[in-house]
């Protein structure tokens, strides 16, 4: 009497979940490398379980990438990882996965991997983020994934939120200097 498969693959879902809104909360862009490697090594398990191909592997594919990030960036990375993506996506285009879901899941995965490679500022990580999160939403939608959903919102609330948080406390002291030369 234990837990379904679909149930172990929520209780990965939900571990990426918690572990993922504390890397976009990160204050430099190793840290949230490291972090969001933990998450989406268990997003990763938790499509592999549902069956969703696609969904694992940019995952998988995004946990090396981030931890390969974390010493190395530059063209090379970028199009060796860009080249990965395309070459599972072409590979799963021969199978009968529908192309809708798989054009999502690569494209966003294709952002995240530019984001995460080229991109060493938080603030224009999470920016670029922002288009990535919503491919992904759809995407988990469409594969039937509750916790890939319920992930992908609460990213794109806590991507929002930080960068709301920031342009307040820019403001702030925008507005305190601006008393203080008065």
């Amino acid at each position: 009497m234990g837990l379904s498969i679909e149930g172990i693959a929520e209780v990965f879902g939900v571990i990426a979940l918690v572990a993922n809104f504390i890397a976009y909360r990160q204050g430099t862009a190793n840290r949230y490398r490291i972090v969001s490697a933990i998450a989406l090594g268990s997003l990763s398990i938790h499509f592999a379980m549902l069956g969703a191909v696609a969904g694992a592997i940019v995952t998988g594919i995004a946990v090396l990438r981030n931890l390969i990030a974390l010493r190395w960036r530059g063209k090379l990375v970028l199009w060796g990882f860009i080249s990965i993506n395309l070459g599972f996506f072409f590979w799963e285009l021969t199978g009968d996965t529908p192309l809708l879901p798989l054009l999502m899941a690569y494209t966003s995965s294709i952002i995240f991997t530019a984001g995460a490679i080229v991109l060493n500022d938080p603030v224009l990580i999470r920016r670029w983020f922002l288009l990535a999160e919503i491919l992904g939403l759809a995407y988990a939608i469409l594969v039937g994934s509750v916790s890939g959903t319920v992930f992908n919102i609460v990213n794109l609330t806590s991507i929002i939120l930080k960068m709301l948080q920031d342009k307040l406390a820019a403001r702030a002291t925008n507005n305190g200097n601006d008393l203080s030369e008065k």
